[in-house]
């Protein structure tokens, strides 16, 4: 009896923290995403100041070369529309059809949508042109806030969020959040190599990515706990 109250008890004081863990890092990430996706606003659009997206544009300049310039598109394919189309939909039967989680084969749709629905909006709002002079093939669209860098965070960010969950290895599931982490970064930087996006708008995309995640994942995860709290209550009921 001792040992069974005992175990009780230490799952749930690891409950409490890891909730206690995932609500402190939501919360930062809300505030700085918040904080930053207001600065680059004012900097762009308020002071109209050019300097920070012209010393980027200066710094990839001397970086183009054929091999880095191929291993930029296929950074860049890895993050546009066609590809994560595809990487939804398959992610969505998995989690439906293999893993019969039926939480997250609607978590991946339904923040893939609405993700880029407020991007459009955010497109539409700024009206920002694309850069002048692209590398290779002018892109199409506006400019800001970059969509590949959106999507990118929505996607990979949450391949991250369900690693956490899932992945029972420290260590791997370590290294799968640095590596998703760092194809994020990189996306994001195939589209200022490339120069169909500004960095300003590559680092907005970063913010408001992460901004619809995080309250996207808040979202749906107490209308799993609702769900799931009144299917149990439903057997009380009827006795």
């Amino acid at each position: 009896m001792i040992r069974h109250v005992k175990h009780v008890y230490n799952r749930t004081v690891a409950a409490l923290l890891l909730f206690t863990t995932e609500t402190l890092i939501a919360l930062t990430l809300v505030i700085l995403a918040l904080v930053a996706f207001l600065a680059i606003v004012q900097y762009v659009f308020v002071d109209q100041a050019q300097y920070f997206d012209d010393a980027a544009f200066g710094y990839v300049r001397s970086l183009v070369s054929n091999r880095n310039t191929s291993l930029m598109l296929f950074l860049s394919f890895l993050g546009n529309y066609q590809f994560l189309i595809t990487a939804n939909i398959l992610l969505t039967l998995y989690y439906l059809f293999i893993k019969k989680h039926r939480w997250y084969s609607i978590k991946v749709p339904v923040i893939a949508l609405t993700s880029v629905i407020l991007m459009f909006l955010l497109k539409f709002m700024f009206s920002r042109q694309r850069p002048l002079i692209p590398l290779l093939e002018p892109a199409h669209g506006l400019s800001f806030p970059s969509g590949h860098a959106m999507s990118s965070v929505t996607f990979y960010g949450l391949l991250i969020h369900i690693c956490w969950h899932t992945v029972s290895s420290g260590y791997k599931r370590t290294l799968i959040i640095i590596a998703l982490l760092l194809l994020i970064l990189s996306i994001g930087f195939s589209r200022i190599y490339l120069r169909v996006h500004y960095a300003s708008d590559v680092l907005a995309g970063f913010c408001t990515g992460t901004l619809w995640l995080v309250i996207s994942l808040a979202i749906l995860q107490k209308l799993e706990k609702y769900s799931k709290r009144n299917i149990e209550t439903i057997p009380e009921q009827k006795t």
